[in-house]
């Protein structure tokens, strides 16, 4: 079968079954041109917990299927590879969370949505990394755990003057990106503004024109004036840029930001997985409810 035939195939299965395909920002350019919806984790699972779809079909990494559940556990959440996992939301489980919460007892715990349902279950309350900022701000607390990302921690502290408990976590795609990538290749384009995001180190984003996350980006990109850009992020997020602002250019800090587990995602395997119904990703029901609990404080 041609790409052509796979996808004319995965639109009549879904209609079929009543499933929606979300598709992250970072997946393959196919895969956006497929989905119904395109978008970061957080904002996909929220707008699919609206729909009234039988199924979600999570084109994304394991973590964003798992919070799709745990907003939507009336509905089948399938995803087309269970191995398309997260290094970084990978680098804490809930009991090393918990080992950590004891030795600072009456500590609020922030958790990046970029983890685990487990480690969300263990946390005050979730945050992404557009409004990491304002719920830390908000939290009326001497002592605030802020896991996993180390980088995005760091950034939070120094935007709200907060001292930070922080877990040694990181995403290995944004800690490639070092100052001498964005010297280098702002020399190449000397006019172009730089837009990296908060999971990069504090030496990268300190040579950042913005710093946003994969949402702001878009935005930044879409409503600011100038026509060239340098992207420090995932590098899939490239495509849906210059599909949205074809006027303008774009350039990557480094051609090999690529998120192998998010190119685990391919045509091939969402057809397969709407024809068998698989993989179908379930969160126990008691730690759905503490993980939504988490959240739900970070939405209101």
């Amino acid at each position: 079968m041609t790409n052509l035939d796979i996808i004319d195939k995965i639109k009549s299965l879904a209609k079929e079954k009543d499933a929606v395909i979300l598709a992250h920002n970072y997946t393959r350019p196919e895969i956006q041109d497929l989905a119904d919806f395109v978008g970061d984790s957080l904002e996909l699972s929220r707008t699919a917990s609206k729909l009234s779809s039988r199924a979600i079909l999570f084109c994304g990494v394991y973590f964003m299927a798992e919070t799709a559940y745990i907003l939507s556990p009336d509905k089948t959440v399938l995803i087309p590879d269970p191995y398309a996992g997260c290094p970084m939301a990978d680098m804490i489980t809930g009991e090393q969370l918990r080992r950590l919460k004891g030795e600072y007892p009456g500590a609020k715990v922030v958790c990046y949505v970029n983890s685990t349902a487990e480690v969300k279950a263990e946390s005050d309350i979730c945050c992404t990394s557009a409004n990491a900022v304002d719920i830390v701000n908000k939290i009326d607390s001497n002592d605030i755990i802020f896991v996993p990302d180390k980088n995005l921690g760091s950034y939070v502290s120094k935007m709200t003057g907060k001292r930070l408990i922080l877990w040694q976590g990181y995403c290995p795609i944004h800690a490639m990106i070092k100052p001498e990538d964005i010297i280098r290749i702002k020399q190449e384009h000397p006019s172009a503004k730089v837009v990296v995001h908060p999971e990069c180190s504090e030496d990268v984003i300190a040579l950042a024109d913005a710093v946003r996350s994969t949402s702001g980006m878009l935005r930044y990109v879409r409503e600011t004036d100038g026509k060239e850009f340098i992207i420090g992020t995932e590098s899939g997020i490239l495509y849906r840029m210059k599909k949205e602002n074809p006027e303008k250019q774009f350039f990557p800090v480094r051609r090999d930001t690529i998120c192998v587990n998010m190119k685990k995602i391919t045509l091939e395997k969402v057809l397969n997985s709407l024809e068998k119904e698989e993989y179908k990703v379930t969160v126990p029901e008691d730690i759905r409810i503490r993980a939504l609990k988490a959240i739900e404080r970070m939405l209101t």
